[in-house]
């Protein structure tokens, strides 16, 4: 059968002197502290509304395609959009192009941000998808 390979051998005694320098026997330590108290807990975040992941979705994407970075080419499926939020992610793209040519690029990306909450709030979250999906334009 021969040697193992040394690839076999260094990998042997990576884990054995991992496990056992978690154990302790290799560095002779115990923990000497008692397990930290449980404290009261905190409560876990709330989970999101429609309305706010949509907001954070749309407005991503939204800012994305106006800043032309490497995935804003993504297509609207790729990106996780509703109809209804893709709708919103297009309206809210002219709507920051005609603010940059006025007002300058930080300024279209505000505005953005606000358009897309609102809209996103109006419409609840725009989820729905009646049918199948829209092809992008």
């Amino acid at each position: 059968m021969g040697t193992p390979p040394r690839s076999t051998v260094r990998y042997a005694a990576t884990t054995l002197l991992a496990a056992l320098t978690l154990t302790g026997i290799l560095t002779g330590c115990t923990p000497s502290a008692p397990p930290a108290a449980a404290g009261p807990r905190s409560p876990s975040p709330s989970p999101s509304s429609p309305a706010q992941i949509c907001t954070s979705l749309v407005s991503y994407w939204a800012k994305e395609t106006l800043l032309g970075t490497k995935w804003s080419g993504l297509d609207w499926e790729q990106k996780g959009l509703s109809n209804a939020q893709y709708a919103i992610h297009e309206d809210a793209v002219a709507a920051g192009r005609a603010e940059e040519r006025t007002a300058g690029q930080a300024k279209a990306l505000e505005l953005i941000d606000r358009f897309v909450a609102q809209r996103c709030a109006e419409q609840e979250g725009a989820t729905r998808s009646p049918g199948s999906r829209r092809p992008p334009t």
